[in-house]
């Protein structure tokens, strides 16, 4: 009854801002407000590239379960149904492409699939069909399981979106979802921080336990980034060690230690995750709402603009003091900070880990995967669309772990989402040949893919430049800094692309091998946690100051939770004195010590240790 209400008050909205009346029998209905998602998924990764979230059929095979909504049509008669979609595969093959599903009006099929056609996002017309006026509900009926993905959907008697500009068709989609001319509601608070890991999830509670009121913005429906169910990396990396011993101590609040790299996270470690951030009574969480502009005053961030998800509303938080722990750099980029993104050239810092020369390879993304022995036999669909499998390029294996890396040759915020289509294509490839076609096809008769994750595990994209820059000379000579902050464990740890894969695919090789360099525990300088160059920025988490070579030690999640805690130390520092980030150096070094070494954990709960490797004579990747 809500949404009824909600569909009619945007029409009458609709007939008041001035929208042509042949356009008012238009319909646009954004895929991810759905009411009933179904099994799909809102994917909202390359929001800052595409411009809004989808929803995506992942069933890794399966059929996943029709979406389905309610609209009202304000007039009977035939319509247009238009879809904007992706054939997903076209980059790799011409074949009609497997995310194929159709739209179902009123438990009548409208028109052709949709979704296995054209070579980029685009509208797609599904059919015409005769609608009555009124409520009506519209399902979006998955046929393979295979990804399909849904932007939105336009119903119109006159307009057909694929002959229209870009520009043209925003200004439509706002006047028809009633976003056109809504003011944008401003939150004012003394500290924003941008991103739900866990660097951003201990910047924000130490902030708050410390007596600023935060606001922890957060884009997807659970916490912890890489530490989720969503995406399964263990944490790693050692806490409560060195001179601020007091630092790490709040991951025994809700992280839980994998022995032996265990990489399965749980729902319930979602929970407690989920259950830490709403115990803190100083903290806002604004779950579901992207980042996706920064408003400014000369060097300083006035304000961020985040918008929800799903109903595609913003809002405008208003702080002194923001802190980016997004690991893209999101808010430090569109506030024009300093960065780095690539390898830099061995002569720029003196690194004898460096290359020759500067170039943009980066630490890849992976999404992980599994398979289960069933006892009995089961069957995967023939999957095959342009990635040369056979019994040599093949991986006979029963999950995906940390070395199915991709896009170390690509640019992972802009080639994001085809890095994680690549993904999914390497891993449906790879797992039908072996069901299907391979000599060890009798051995996997019984093998049942059991998941498949669809969010990108990122190592490495932007990285912001603060006072200092951590390099290899830091870390090798054990530097003295007089603003040491968490002290890092975790050796220096750099992927690059497995020889032999790289082999057989030389243009987008999907598998790495790691180099180690074994390390002494060294302090991250404060000075790498602040931007250089904008006044009220910091940084928690892997878009620290540091070159590719030392971020390979400083982005583990112990670490950068450690980060974070420090970050919301700081915060609060300045919100007590009127400061800026880089005055607590100038100006409160030892009240900040003093913080690190007391901790901002409850000190009740028993120790953890979350080292996932023994020595670091035979480390293990993450």
């Amino acid at each position: 009854m809500k949404q009824r209400i909600a569909i009619i008050v945007t029409i009458l909205v609709i007939a008041f801002i001035g929208l042509p009346a042949s356009h008012a029998q238009s319909v646009w209905v954004e895929a991810e407000a759905f009411s009933d998602l179904g099994g799909w998924c809102i994917d909202q990764q390359f929001m800052d590239q595409m411009g809004s979230p989808y929803l995506l059929a992942h069933g890794w095979g399966n059929r996943v379960a029709d979406a389905s909504t309610e609209i009202i049509i304000p007039k009977a008669g035939i319509y247009n149904v238009y879809v904007r979609t992706y054939n997903w595969t076209s980059t790799w093959s011409a074949k009609l492409g497997p995310g194929r599903f159709q739209i179902i009006i009123d438990g009548k099929r409208v028109g052709a699939q949709v979704g296995g056609e054209g070579d980029r996002w685009m509208w797609q017309m599904a059919g015409r069909t005769r609608m009555k006026a009124g409520c009506v509900t519209i399902r979006l009926h998955d046929l393979t399981g295979f990804d399909g993905r849904c932007d939105a959907i336009l119903i119109s008697r006159d307009i057909d979106p694929r002959k229209m500009d870009d520009a043209s068709l925003h200004r439509i989609r706002r006047q028809l979802t009633g976003i056109y001319g809504e003011a944008v509601k401003t939150r004012q608070y003394d500290f924003c921080v941008v991103g739900g890991g866990v660097a951003g999830m201990c910047a924000a509670v130490a902030a708050a336990r410390l007596g600023c009121r935060v606001a922890l913005v957060q884009d997807r429906p659970v916490l912890g980034g890489p530490n989720s169910s969503e995406i399964q990396i263990a944490i790693g990396g050692k806490i409560e060690i060195g001179q601020n011993a007091g630092l790490g101590r709040m991951l025994r609040e809700f992280a839980y230690s994998h022995p032996n790299h265990e990489q399965v996270v749980t729902p319930w470690e979602d929970a407690r995750k989920d259950s830490f951030i709403r115990a803190e009574r100083n903290i806002d969480y604004l779950s579901g709402y992207h980042a996706t502009s920064v408003e400014k005053a000369g060097n300083v961030i006035k304000s961020v603009i985040a918008t929800n998800v799903c109903s595609g509303k913003e809002i405008r938080i208003s702080a002194p003091l923001f802190a980016d722990c997004t690991g893209d750099a999101t808010i430090g980029y569109l506030a024009g900070a300093d960065y780095h993104m690539g390898r830099e050239g061995r002569a720029e810092f003196g690194e004898s880990l460096a290359p020759p020369v500067a170039d943009s390879i980066v630490l890849g993304s992976t999404v992980k995967w599994q398979a289960e022995d069933t006892g009995y036999k089961c069957q995967f669909p023939l999957f095959e669309y342009g990635l040369n499998i056979d019994d040599k390029s093949c991986k006979p294996v029963m999950q995906g772990d940390w070395n199915w890396e991709y896009g170390m040759l690509q640019d992972q915020v802009a080639d994001a989402e085809r890095i994680r289509d690549y993904a999914l294509l390497t891993i449906y490839s790879n797992w039908s040949w072996l069901k299907n076609r391979s000599r060890w096809r009798d051995d996997f008769s019984q093998r049942h893919l059991t998941w498949v994750g669809y969010v990108l595990g990122k190592r490495e994209s932007r990285r912001l430049l603060g006072d200092y820059i951590l390099s290899q000379q830091d870390i090798d000579k054990n530097l003295y800094h007089e603003d040491g902050t968490c002290c890092t464990t975790w050796s220096i740890d750099l992927h690059l692309p497995d020889s032999d894969n790289m082999r057989l695919f030389p243009h987008e090789p999907f598998l790495a091998y790691a180099i180690h360099r074994p390390i002494y525990p060294y302090p991250i300088p404060y000075r790498c946690l602040y931007s250089r160059n904008v006044e009220n920025l910091f940084m928690a988490g892997r878009d620290i100051s540091a070159t590719h070579v030392a971020f390979a030690s400083t982005r583990v999640m112990c670490t950068t939770a450690m980060m974070g805690e420090v970050v919301g130390m700081a915060a609060s520092i300045c919100r007590h004195d009127s400061l800026l980030p880089r005055q607590v150096y100038q100006q409160r070094l030892p009240q900040l010590r003093t913080l690190m070494r007391r901790g901002t954990g409850h000190k009740s709960l028993p120790q953890m240790t979350f080292e996932f490797y023994q020595s670091l004579d035979h480390p293990r990747a993450e």
